[in-house]
């Protein structure tokens, strides 16, 4: 039997985001259990007996476990990791005509294990389910979250089964395969790819990893915020653009600033954060502009950005809430724009984005050229995935 090592993690307790609700650390769960709430989870943190210094973090290991203090897993021996995390940030200097006057970098997710963010979020949240006991997953994936999941099971001896809409590109297919889960192609979006998931859940026993359907795949999409204030010596972008699909990146970083700030390590400065979708799917960006507390289901159809093409995130209410408190704002792309951005960033700065970012180089173009962003501000693109993957769509 292995020694069980602690991780010196501070995690507490579980806390519904809207009613207030405590949930045990020790059990498995998903969303509130209250049927008038049902909102999500976020993990809690008892900060005051955080001993761990920004100093402390220069010799540890460069991934997302360097803030593991800060995270779930409270076994080191149940971590799953494929070296996950701290990214580059890179200056965008070959564009310069279009900065006007502003400093303009990109945070790039594609150098994760499996090219994408998601690595982020599957890494700590199979990481917690293995912790609690779980063998089997499912997950509805409009592709880079269920290579993720497929490739950190594998990793864990685990199973994974993966709901991937027909319409996916062929090598997030591939992939997936390559690792061993079982993909079941569906002909619809990933809202109907989640309803066919969730009744299999339900009926075989499997747990659920969907987008902020359970709490641990925001610690591991937080650590995105804990790097980028640490990358950045301490000191905020003003602004920060994220390609808006289910959102628990947008919601994760919100909360890394908070925690950070209650461990004394940043101020109360907050970047502007922006939203950018798909006209497809741009459900978040027209409640935001209504004014609505809410969004309503949108899709017309197929983006090039597949991640995008959510119809109505399930915690639309909290990414609405983080750009009205952060006096941020939300812009949606057409596929038309998002292609010309994504070659104009690989011919200029050598970056074959995923169209998901791609779509933020648009969007900071509009935005600039409006005056919403202002010269000699800092601002932050945050590109989720490589582009190779979607070599399809491109093509």
């Amino acid at each position: 039997m292995l020694e069980k090592k602690a991780t010196g993690s501070l995690f507490t307790h579980l806390q519904c985001v809207e009613c207030g609700k405590i949930y045990p650390k020790n059990v498995l769960h998903h969303v509130c259990a209250d049927e008038s709430c049902k909102a999500i989870l976020a993990a809690r943190y008892q900060w005051k007996s955080n001993t761990l210094t920004k100093e402390g973090l220069k010799n540890r290991p460069s991934s997302l476990w360097r803030y593991r203090e800060f995270l779930p897993v409270e076994d080191e021996q149940n971590i799953v990791t494929l070296g996950e995390g701290f990214t580059p940030i890179l200056p965008l200097l070959n564009l310069k005509q279009y900065a006007a006057g502003k400093q303009v970098l990109l945070k790039d997710e594609s150098n994760n294990p499996t090219g994408s963010f998601k690595a982020r979020g599957l890494s700590v949240a199979v990481s917690k389910a293995k912790e609690l006991g779980v063998a089997t997953f499912v997950i509805p994936t409009a592709g880079n979250a269920g290579g993720a999941l497929a490739a950190y099971a594998a990793k864990a001896g685990l199973k994974a089964h993966i709901f991937m809409p027909t319409l996916t590109p062929s090598a997030f297919k591939t992939e997936t395969r390559l690792f061993g889960a079982e993909i079941t192609e569906v002909d619809g979006n990933i809202s109907d790819c989640g309803k066919l998931a969730g009744e299999k859940a339900a009926q075989a026993g499997w747990f659920d990893v969907s987008t902020l359907k359970e709490p641990y795949r925001l610690e591991g999409k937080k650590t995105m915020g804990y790097e980028i204030a640490e990358q950045l010596s301490w000191q905020l972008p003003d602004v920060m653009l994220y390609p808006t699909g289910g959102g628990t990146g947008i919601v994760g970083i919100w909360k890394a600033f908070d925690e950070l700030e209650q461990v004394g390590w940043i101020g109360s400065n907050r970047p502007r954060m922006v939203a950018v979708q798909s006209n497809s799917c741009n459900g978040i960006c027209t409640a935001f502009h209504q004014n609505a507390p809410r969004s309503e289901y949108k899709d017309s159809g197929f983006t090039i950005a597949n991640g995008l093409r959510v119809p109505k995130p399930y915690a639309d209410k909290e990414i609405l809430k983080v750009l009205r408190a952060s006096n941020g704002y939300a812009v949606s792309v057409g596929d038309s724009d998002i292609l010309l951005a994504l070659k104009e960033l690989a011919s200029n700065e050598g970056l074959l984005t995923a169209p998901e970012g791609a779509a933020l180089w648009h969007a900071f173009k509009a935005l600039s050229q409006s005056g919403w962003i202002k010269s000699g501000e800092t601002v932050l693109l945050l590109n989720t995935g490589s582009g190779y993957k979607y070599l399809d769509n491109i093509e």
